[in-house]
């Protein structure tokens, strides 16, 4: 597997570099050698911030830990990419097998797969033309952490959504 290092306004030292690579080393029994690993490190007021994520094949799994070292931060953000194997793991072997991924049976042998769709619940509502801002406007009046809208100027299907950094961000699709 790949990995890429990232420092978001740091420069990231080889120690760090070199520990994370031993410690991320263990997701390369699940992914095949075309998969990328995406390692950003941070420093927002007095933490110390990892961000990984995985691309394989059309998937994404993504985990984002703080804590007072990277060495912490680093196991936080494994135990949560493990979690999203072992919960998603009889889909993910279904979608994606033949294209880059494999979980064996003895990974997690004692985790029960979750029903995805027992507890679905169905909204609907209006859906007009409305500019990004008149978009966050009324996710702030509903008290979501996101909306979803369709762009005045494009008519495409938007969503604008609150950052975790403070300010929002806004998903437009990608027409291939």
């Amino acid at each position: 597997m790949k990995m890429n290092f990232v420092g978001r306004h740091m420069k990231v030292f080889d120690v760090v570099k070199e520990m994370a690579e031993k410690k991320l080393s263990k997701f390369n029994r699940f992914f095949h050698d075309d998969a990328e690993m995406e390692i950003t490190f941070s420093m927002p007021k007095n933490a110390e911030k990892v961000e990984i994520t995985i691309y394989t094949d059309g998937t994404t799994l993504r985990a984002e830990e703080s804590s007072d070292t990277f060495a912490n931060a680093i196991d936080k953000a494994i135990d949560a990419l493990e979690r999203q194997i072992r919960k998603n793991k009889t889909r993910l072997q279904k979608k994606i097998k033949e294209e880059g991924f494999e979980i064996a049976e003895n990974d997690f042998p004692d985790i029960e797969e979750e029903d995805l769709t027992a507890n679905i619940r169905v909204k609907t509502f209006s859906f007009k033309p409305m500019s990004v801002e008149e978009a966050i406007l009324q996710m702030e009046l509903i008290g979501h952490s996101f909306y979803v809208f369709k762009d005045a100027d494009s008519l495409e299907t938007c969503v604008v959504y609150k950052r975790n950094a403070g300010g929002y961000g806004i998903i437009v699709p990608e027409i291939e």
